[in-house]
């Protein structure tokens, strides 16, 4: 539920943005739950179009000085509302208890640069939609009761260190981020979301004169005679350990001799 309302507060912020500038945004969102410790650390990473389309369907730039794309103070400020606001809807007990360290505090919406190409786009989403809590190069030492292994501490300038955990304790902070069975990590919204991609965006690309590639139709694999070397092979019946059963025996053996 909370990695739910995590998502759908991160797209109403950029909608908010969004229509003040009268614009259909884009947003496409990857949940983490980690950080480099094994602790729950719940974010998304986000990528975000430079821009949007107007109710014309027309693309338009929102910056072109390479700067932040919306304030990103102002974004902390509406994301919190939003998120606070969905934790109240759900009538969480906890809520009231923790109400108010959560406004007393700051909060980040962390934004980078623009991606200098689609390139850096796609190695970026690759770095972060197939990621686990820990890869096995990070994996140390596994002793007989204790498991060792490297973490960057981000509060000291991503210094690398080690952390030493009981065997019950790294398989219990690593089960945190397991996540629920069809729960769906990776979210297309606005403008990259399926529906409308399927519907707009070869019309968008042609006043764009975006021209775009089209996919090869993938061949289909033939196998040859191995005797040959010309005709394809087809498969008639496939047989286990034990060989053909009786009834293709039977089968076999009553087809006519070819004559040579």
């Amino acid at each position: 539920m909370l990695y739910d309302i995590l998502f759908e507060s991160a797209w109403e912020t950029l909608q908010t943005f969004g229509k003040n500038k009268n614009l259909q945004m884009g947003m496409i969102a990857v949940l983490h739950t980690w950080g480099q410790n094994l602790s729950l650390h719940p974010h998304l990473h986000c990528i975000v179009p430079g821009g949007g389309v107007d109710e014309s369907g027309a693309w338009k730039n929102l910056r072109s000085d390479g700067k932040f794309l919306f304030p990103v103070k102002a974004l902390s400020k509406v994301f919190r509302a939003k998120f606070c606001e969905k934790l109240k809807d759900k009538n969480l007990k906890e809520y009231t208890k923790i109400r108010q360290n959560l406004w007393e505090k700051p909060w980040v919406v962390y934004a980078k640069k623009p991606f200098g190409s689609p390139k850096s786009v796609v190695e970026y989403l690759g770095r972060y939609t197939h990621k686990i809590a820990i890869s096995n190069q990070r994996i140390r030492k596994i002793e007989a009761e204790n498991v060792t292994f490297d973490y960057k501490d981000y509060r000291q300038k991503g210094i690398k260190k080690q952390m030493v955990l009981s065997h019950e304790e790294f398989i219990r902070r690593f089960a945190m981020h397991i996540l629920p069975k069809r729960f769906v990590k990776i979210r297309h919204y606005g403008l990259l979301s399926s529906t409308w991609k399927r519907e707009k965006l070869k019309i968008l690309q042609q006043k764009l004169g975006i021209q775009t590639k089209e996919k090869p139709l993938s061949k289909v694999f033939q196998p040859k005679c191995s005797c040959c070397k010309v005709g394809n092979l087809v498969t008639i019946a496939t047989f286990d350990l034990r060989g053909p059963p009786q009834w293709f025996l039977e089968m076999s053996q009553s087809q006519p001799t070819p004559k040579k």
